[in-house]
């Protein structure tokens, strides 16, 4: 089975506001860099978006290490807890409703097709692929918040 490693990231103005996400993902030393984003948003669903689109990218399964500095994300995947929001409805432990259930539905289902393997890494730091992962959300934010100027 291949290993992918994928490198994600998620950016937000306003929060709702302009929003972008990148991703990186490597093969066998190849890179491909991946990125996009919507005009009103907020930094959690960029950050699900990215992951989502990653693994989209994926055209077998795979083993994939996952790293992304959200840990929003990385936590409700490697502690289960958004498996657990989907059992009960897209209701948390503190019975609040969960957010993005839409974003998470479909990234579930995304990460039974593939071996996974999560990874925090602190954002904004020595991590290389995760500051490009964040120059790319940046861009594409920017340029959403540009055309609606």
């Amino acid at each position: 089975m291949k290993t992918v490693q994928i490198y994600t990231d998620g950016a937000c103005s306003g929060n709702p506001g302009p929003g972008g996400w990148g991703a990186i993902l490597i093969y066998n030393g190849v890179e491909k860099e991946l990125s996009g984003g919507e005009a009103q948003t907020t930094n959690n669903r960029m950050e699900l978006t990215a992951v989502i689109m990653a693994l989209l990218a994926l055209r077998e399964r795979c083993r994939v290490e996952l790293w992304s500095d959200s840990k929003y994300v990385i936590d409700a995947l490697e502690k289960g807890w958004a498996w657990g929001w989907r059992r009960k409805g897209w209701i948390k432990s503190d019975k609040k409703p969960a957010l993005n259930p839409d974003l998470w539905e479909t990234l579930l289902d995304l990460t039974r097709q593939h071996e996974m393997a999560y990874h925090w890494v602190k954002g904004h730091a020595e991590n290389a692929y995760n500051n490009r992962c964040d120059q790319l959300a940046v861009r594409e934010r920017d340029a959403y918040a540009a055309q609606n100027r």
